[in-house]
């Protein structure tokens, strides 16, 4: 078989867009928080017609995954596997709810007939597919798409310098205080299935416009409220509809960049989710301890910014989701000529948008799949684990800065300097692990071993237990000068963000067209956990000391530090025995086997 070069396959790829197209989305998550950031899309397009037994395949696996289009042979034993269940995958893969699907193939859920009938794009050039933006504009709408993760993940976290207003404010008890930023992550919980069909079913644009509006609004409910059951309920609905962006925003930046070039666009995105929650506790630090100003300064601040982050959205935010751009496209060519086009639809007039499958989707399958996919069980525990971690440090640390070393809210603000600092080493050490990445596209035919995304997370486990452990057994101790556990945060913001990114890429590339669900599953636990981290930290540090409680945390993250080892080693054999797996790089691996044992005889002959 013919080696291609990189540039070949690129075209090869981009002259196969004509064909059929089908998107499968996620954000840092169907049900994301962020980072969450990063959403999940697949797009395949096959090429069919042929008599022959080969199949053209090109597939552009996107959220966060760099991946290039290669051609694959299916001679041999994948010649001989049978299609299976095409429109179930023609329906976002909406198997029946009462029996696991079938294990899907490259045959399977690549080979679909074009008809001539379905419209497309007119060409590579079309320069109403957003893959053709200019540089300029697929700048300026990831810019967008930053900005409103910032603002929302900004928001979770900004109204925690305010425990001790809210406390005398409302006459509440201190544990009611440290809710604020609970109920915010339940929204996060709910939201997701509601903005991921909703984008699918109406387009980006227009349910971001509708949810950031929301958004923004639910604000004056915390910034006027007179009591804190208004004050709590509202924070909910800002967490429902802030999510919008982590569900969504992914997706997006997968549908403007190309599999090669979207890199940069990821690693910024990705920053933005983890950079939020650093900002907030700064800018509500200082403001809380402004005697001149009210502490409801916080809040007004965040909806100024959330006003800011719509009119964006309003203003400069276009339609970027293919299906909805081609559905409106038949439509329009339907209104110019009604009888030549009678027979013209889009791929998005086939999806299954009924109540039934968008619960399957969201909910059904989902926890199907956490429940017997032994890799997202284990993954999604850890996870969890470090989304608590972030969370639980915007409690811990005013314990070890304000409480024991008399710092002030601003100055406490200030230490989260170093969790900033930390994701930001870690977003740059990811993009360094991945620069190989595209060398291993060309040389496995566009399926890479999922395996090869965790090098990340083989940093960023053990960064995160020595982290935990440093901050507690410098923090506990005055004598102990502030920077030491100080310092400590960056390894732990760097560890938070390298198991994240590594462990959200290796997922997409597990699971492929699945992995919509298994970011939905992955999210609502970890946002639960997360919720739950805030209630009961402070309790947890002020009686077991700092050190016996940052060494819990660090233990319970030092058992869990082996999983990207264990994953590297053992998961391609835990993969073969998944039912929702591909494990299409387990095949290119035996047509590899079979080419070296042809050649090899060849060699023999001659």
């Amino acid at each position: 078989m013919a080696k291609l070069r990189a540039s070949d396959i690129l075209q090869i790829s981009l002259k196969k867009r004509t064909g059929r197209e089908e998107f499968l989305n996620a954000g840092m998550v169907r049900a994301n928080h962020a980072v969450s950031s990063f959403a999940a899309s697949v797009k395949m397009t096959a090429n069919a017609g042929s008599s022959t037994p080969r199949s053209s395949l090109t597939v552009d696996l996107t959220s966060g995954a760099q991946t290039m289009v290669e051609r694959v042979s299916t001679e041999g034993n994948l010649d001989r596997e049978i299609l299976q269940d095409e429109e179930r995958m023609e329906r976002y893969g909406g198997d029946d709810p009462s029996e696991p699907p079938t294990k899907p193939t490259p045959n399977s859920f690549f080979s679909t007939p074009t008809d001539k009938n379905m419209v497309t794009w007119d060409g590579d050039d079309d320069p109403e597919n957003p893959q053709n933006f200019s540089l300029t504009k697929k700048w300026m709408v990831t810019f967008i798409c930053i900005v409103m993760t910032l603002c929302v993940s900004f928001g979770s976290s900004a109204p925690a310098s305010a425990q001790t207003h809210l406390v005398s404010t409302f006459h509440i008890n201190a544990e009611t205080s440290y809710a604020s930023v609970t109920v915010y992550l339940l929204g996060f919980v709910f939201g997701p299935s509601l903005w991921g069909p909703g984008s699918e079913m109406f387009g980006r644009r227009h349910v971001l416009m509708v949810a950031l509006t929301c958004f923004t609004l639910f604000h004056l409910g915390q910034a006027l409220g007179k009591n804190i059951e208004t004050f709590l309920v509202t924070r909910f609905f800002c967490g429902f509809f802030g999510v919008a962006p982590f569900t969504i925003c992914g997706g997006i930046i997968a549908d403007i960049w190309p599999a090669l070039g979207r890199g940069p666009a990821t690693s910024l995105f990705s920053a933005s989710t983890f950079l939020g929650p650093v900002l907030g506790p700064i800018v509500g630090g200082f403001i809380a301890q402004d005697p001149t100003v009210s502490w409801r300064w916080i809040l007004w601040v965040m909806m100024i910014f959330a006003g800011v982050a719509t009119s964006l959205v309003f203003a400069f935010l276009p339609e970027t989701y293919a299906p909805v751009l081609l559905y409106r496209k038949v439509k329009r060519l339907r209104t110019q000529d009604p009888e030549g086009a009678k027979d013209l639809y889009a791929e998005h007039e086939k999806q299954d948008f009924s109540a039934r499958g968008i619960v399957h989707r969201t909910v059904f399958r989902p926890f199907q799949m956490l429940t017997q996919e032994p890799i997202l069980a284990l993954i999604t525990v850890y996870m969890s684990l470090v989304y608590g971690v972030l969370y639980a440090l915007f409690e811990a640390l005013p314990v070890i800065f304000i409480k024991t070393r008399g710092f002030t809210l601003g100055q406490n603000g200030l230490v989260f300097i170093g969790v900033g600092i930390g994701t930001t080493l870690g977003s740059f050490i990811n993009y360094l692990c991945s620069r190989h990445y595209p060398q291993l596209v060309v040389k496995w035919r566009g399926f890479p071993p999922p395996e090869q995304r965790l090098f990340g997370a083989m940093i960023g486990a053990p960064a995160l237990v020595i982290g935990a452990f440093w901050l507690g057994w410098t923090g506990e101790y005055v004598s102990v000068h502030w920077a030491a556990p100080a310092v400590a945060t960056i390894f732990i913001g760097m560890g938070i963000c390298l198991i994240f990114i590594s462990f959200l890429s290796y997922v997409v590339d597990t699971y492929l067209m699945y992995s919509a669900s298994a970011f939905a599953a992955n999210t609502v636990i970890r946002s639960l956990v997360a919720a739950a981290f805030p209630l009961f930290t402070v309790q947890m540090y002020e009686g077991m000391g700092i050190n016996w409680a940052s060494t819990l945390v660090a233990l319970v993250a030092l058992l869990l530090s082996p999983s990207p080892f264990l994953f590297y080693k053992y998961g391609p054999r835990i993969r073969a025995r998944s039912k929702f797996a591909p494990c299409i790089d387990l095949k290119i691996a035996e047509e590899f086997k079979r080419e070296a044992e042809q050649n090899e005889k060849s060699e023999k002959q001659v």
